[in-house]
C-alpha cells in the first residue's frame, strides 16, 4: 500500500528575526567610510597656552562673547558652495564642534596671544583692570572647494568702563587649493586675519581717552556711575585682506 507524500514544512521564522535580518542587510548595504573631523584651532595651542600662562597681571582683559554664524552653516557637517545659488552638505566631512564654537575658540586663542591677556568671558575678573567686550557676528561663511574661503564679519569692541564702542566690518577672502584640508586651512587664515583686526581695535580703544573722569562722592569714594558714553571710535587701519568700516 502506497501512502501519498506530504510536503515538508519547516518551522516559520519569527517575524522579529526576519525584521532584524532585513535591517542588518540594509545597514550593511548603506555602510559608508568613517567621517573626518576638522578644527580651526591651530596645532600650536599648547605653546600658545604656555605663553598666556606666563603673562602675569595683564594690563587689560578681553571678554569674547559666543560667535554668531548664519543658520545654513551652523551645523557639524561642512557646507560647501556648488555655485552662487546651491550648496552641498558633506556628511563625511565634519567640524570637531559647531562652526561658531570653532571660530570663537580660534579667535580667543589668537587675541590672548596677540594682546598678552586673558579671555574672561563668563568668569570673574579683578577690579581695576579694564575689560573690553568683543562681539562677532559672521554674516557670510562660505566654502568654495578649490577656489576660496570667505568670512564676512561685523565685530565690535566695547570698553566696559566707559562704554566707548567701536564697530567694524571685516571681509576676509583666502584663496585655497584642492581638497577639504586646504579649504579648512583657508578658513583658519581668514580667522587669523580677523583676530589681527580685532586686536588692533582693542589697542585703539585702549589708547582712547576716557570721556569723563570718575565722580568723587561726599564720602570720598570714586564712582563711574555718572560717566557718559562717548561717540563711536573709528575703526583702525587693517591689513589689505580685511576691510573695516
Amino acid at each position: 500500500m502506497t501512502f501519498p507524500r506530504l510536503p515538508l514544512r519547516l518551522p516559520a521564522a519569527p517575524a522579529t528575526a526576519l525584521a532584524a535580518l532585513a535591517l542588518a542587510a540594509a545597514l550593511a548595504g548603506c555602510a559608508s567610510p568613517g567621517s573626518r573631523f576638522y578644527t580651526l584651532s591651530p596645532t600650536d595651542d599648547s605653546a600658545r597656552a604656555s605663553v598666556a600662562s606666563t603673562t602675569g597681571n595683564p594690563a587689560l582683559l578681553v571678554a569674547l562673547a559666543p560667535v554668531d554664524v548664519p543658520p545654513q552653516v551652523a551645523k557639524l557637517q561642512l557646507v560647501v558652495q556648488n555655485d552662487a545659488n546651491q550648496v552641498k552638505v558633506l556628511e563625511q566631512e565634519r567640524w570637531a564642534s559647531l562652526p561658531g564654537d570653532e571660530i570663537r575658540r580660534a579667535l580667543s586663542g589668537d587675541l590672548t596671544q596677540q594682546l598678552g591677556t586673558i579671555d574672561v568671558y563668563g568668569s570673574p575678573h579683578p577690579e581695576g583692570v579694564p575689560v573690553y567686550r568683543v562681539s562677532v557676528k559672521v554674516q557670510r561663511f562660505e566654502s568654495w572647494p578649490g577656489s576660496h574661503a570667505l568670512i564676512d564679519a561685523v565685530w565690535s569692541v566695547r570698553s566696559l568702563d566707559s562704554q566707548t564702542v567701536m564697530t567694524c566690518r571685516s571681509v576676509l577672502n583666502e584663496p585655497v587649493g584642492d581638497g577639504y584640508d586646504a579649504l579648512v586651512v583657508g578658513h583658519r587664515r581668514a580667522v587669523a586675519a580677523l583676530s589681527q583686526a580685532i586686536a588692533s581695535g582693542v589697542r585703539t580703544l585702549a589708547a582712547t581717552p576716557q570721556a569723563s573722569s570718575p565722580v568723587t562722592t561726599k564720602n570720598g569714594a570714586k564712582t563711574s556711575a555718572h560717566m557718559k558714553p562717548v561717540a563711536s571710535v573709528a575703526c583702525p587701519q587693517v591689513a589689505p585682506a580685511a576691510t573695516a568700516g
